[in-house]
């Protein structure tokens, strides 16, 4: 799924117009612990989050997230968005809950990821 479908879908707003909505997105993760995203995270994954600070963009850069999603409405601080842009990461903004994001995303064909079986 394209992630201008996403935009879409979520009756998202990227907050810059010179992002590249044409990335194909396959599979997504949800969580504001960064400690997560680094350990069950996989290149390629969409990245849900309610946080903002500049840490956000650097956990997606390590990791090779190709798009960030905002929920809650809450918009990033500008040095988020400044690094975004340096790092050629298209992030967008939802005033959904992270729950009725992964909800919708996942209705609409978008998968999760997979963690192992404990």
């Amino acid at each position: 799924m394209l992630l201008s479908e996403i935009v879409s879908i979520l009756d998202a707003e990227p907050l810059n117009g010179e992002m590249d909505l044409g990335i194909d997105i396959q599979s997504a993760f949800a969580s504001d612990l960064m400690s997560d995203v680094l350990a069950l995270a996989r290149p390629g994954v969409l990245m849900i989050t309610g946080l903002t600070n500049i840490q956000i963009m650097r956990t997606a850069s390590m990791i090779d997230i190709p798009a960030v999603v905002f929920v809650r409405g809450k918009k990033p601080p500008r040095e988020t968005i400044e690094l975004a842009g340096k790092l050629g990461i298209p992030f967008i903004i939802t005033y959904k809950t992270m729950f009725e994001t992964c909800g919708m995303l996942f209705q609409a064909g978008v998968k999760p990821i997979l963690c192992a079986k404990r």
